[in-house]
């Protein structure tokens, strides 16, 4: 059986979508001008915290909570007016989650280069997650 590999999924959605640099988020979120949205798993969070102000939205759900149409939308999670910039740890989920966004028809939508790692490096300001 031959299945195309996760890294070719990737480069594939990279082709596609809009990536931002760490540089570029920085500054974009310093201006409060984005939303940045953490698409790692909830035990990544509690381990290494996340960016300030960043919404989580774990990556298996992103589609069903910014779907009107679904049973788990969450209406709170989107503010339209401001690009969405999706980060997981290195990018690479997080080229992903865009590349279904703009698959579903969104169009304000991006991806950090570098993920947490790159963000965290740029000086973006990291808060613990805690446990509920």
């Amino acid at each position: 059986m031959s299945i195309k590999s996760s890294q070719k999924l990737v480069e594939e959605a990279n082709k596609s979508i809009e990536t931002l640099s760490a540089k570029e988020v920085k500054k974009l979120y310093e201006k409060n001008e984005i939303t940045l949205i953490d698409v790692r798993d909830i035990r990544e969070l509690w381990k290494e915290g996340t960016i300030a102000n960043s919404k989580h939205i774990p990556r298996g759900m992103l589609e069903f909570w910014l779907d009107p149409k679904s049973s788990y939308y969450q209406e709170n999670q989107i503010v339209e007016s401001k690009k969405m910039v999706f980060f997981c740890a290195l990018g690479f989920r997080s080229a992903l989650a865009t590349k279904a966004l703009v698959d579903m028809g969104f169009k304000n939508v991006a991806n950090a280069a570098g993920g947490f790692d790159a963000l965290k490096n740029a000086g973006l300001k990291v808060i613990p997650k805690e446990k509920k």
